[in-house]
């Protein structure tokens, strides 16, 4: 994969710069945004990993001129940040994804797989998997072109679910992108929360998407064909 990597200190962008390397990724750099702007403008890159907190432009200026040239590399944004203002907003802007400090390689390198994952749409940022297509911006779900209404919690599961397409995604992570990492929620909630959406987005159909990764999580099924009815 061939990388832009944005970000002002230089400890963390050499570690970046070497870790991605490591990965057989082609890697530039830039340590401010009017700078990584240039550069994403005369090259092609597969993903940007954008941090919030540049000189000159920061993070949010910078992906919000990328999607106004409509630059469509995928953006995958990276703060100590944590508020969940912070996260809306970036998405919003248009990132694809967002990875807040401290954060371990290996999550790094799944995230920019998944986000660079051909089911996703280049024109628009939407998300289509197995059927399904998903809108962050306008928050619509549909399925074999039915519109299907979700709850901004199952929305936000979906689409927890959704970047990670194929990947088992942890309970504690599913947990913490619907209800924040400070929220006194059991275990339980999360299971209630996966039974509804099943109920919107799988029982109407024939083909099952959400699959009971036992012990571990949940994994939303990219997979053309198999796993029909299956849910463990």
């Amino acid at each position: 994969m061939r990388i832009l990597v944005m970000e002002d200190e230089p400890r963390m962008l050499e570690l970046l710069r070497r870790g991605l390397q490591e990965h057989d990724c082609t890697v530039m750099t830039a340590m401010d945004g009017e700078t990584g702007l240039e550069i994403a403008s005369a090259c092609e890159f597969d993903a940007i990993l954008l941090d919030v907190g540049l000189p000159k432009r920061d993070g949010f200026e910078v992906v919000r001129v990328l999607r106004e040239r409509a630059c469509g590399t995928r953006v995958l944004m990276l703060t100590a940040r944590d508020a969940e203002d912070d996260i809306i907003r970036g998405l919003n802007l248009g990132a694809d994804d967002y990875l807040t400090k401290p954060f371990s390689f290996a999550e790094l390198v799944a995230r920019l797989q998944s986000i660079t994952r051909p089911h996703r749409d280049d024109r628009n940022g939407r998300i289509e998997v197995g059927g399904l297509i998903i809108d962050p911006l306008r928050r619509t779900v549909a399925r074999d072109n039915d519109c299907i209404d979700l709850s901004r919690s199952e929305f936000s599961l979906l689409i927890s679910l959704a970047r990670f397409a194929g990947i088992c995604v942890p309970r504690k992570s599913l947990m913490e992108s619907v209800w924040g990492s400070d929220a006194e929620v059991g275990t339980g909630a999360l299971d209630v929360l996966v039974n509804a959406l099943r109920g919107k987005i799988d029982a109407p159909y024939k083909r099952k998407l959400i699959r009971t990764v036992r012990g571990a999580g949940y994994l939303l099924n990219c997979q053309s064909r198999g796993m029909e009815g299956a849910q463990s």
